[in-house]
């Protein structure tokens, strides 16, 4: 049995964390979508939008902003299906991360990341790609069975 058999739809009432310790300003521009994992203490500020695909998996004290009142941008932040969020990262406005893609802990995200890449550090930077159960590590140079 998965953890996600029985999984339902939080629900989210603004200003008030969800039983599972994180927080949604602007909950009406928020769009969740199944089987989504959210870890204690995020934050999302979804003011210009933000969209969670399904299956992706946040880990604890994240922060997602679509607004951001210290340099005034704005933009919708979009995480694709299956993507994951090492804990401690932030997500910038205007971000897309794609499928399948990973961002390592403590990162700063500040542009969208390709579908199947792994990035991480503040500024996130390109580590590797994903593909077909094998990642290629760029720094490395080589490919390495992920199965």
């Amino acid at each position: 049995m998965s953890r996600f058999d029985e999984w339902k739809p939080p629900e989210i009432v603004e200003g008030q964390d969800t039983p599972w310790g994180w927080r949604v300003r602007h909950v009406d521009r928020l769009v969740l979508g199944k089987r989504v994992d959210i870890g204690y203490g995020c934050y999302i500020m979804a003011g210009a939008g933000v969209m969670i695909e399904d299956d992706v998996q946040i880990g604890s004290h994240c922060s997602i902003y679509s607004v951001n009142t210290i340099d005034d941008t704005h933009g919708p932040v979009v995480i694709r299906k299956g993507a994951k969020i090492g804990s401690h990262t932030t997500i910038f406005p205007g971000v897309t991360i794609g499928e399948n893609a990973t961002i390592g802990a403590h990162s700063l995200v500040k542009k969208d990341i390709p579908e199947g890449e792994t990035w991480f550090g503040v500024p996130a930077k390109r580590w590797g790609k994903y593909v077909s159960g094998k990642e290629y590590c760029s720094s490395w140079g080589e490919w390495a069975d992920r199965s």
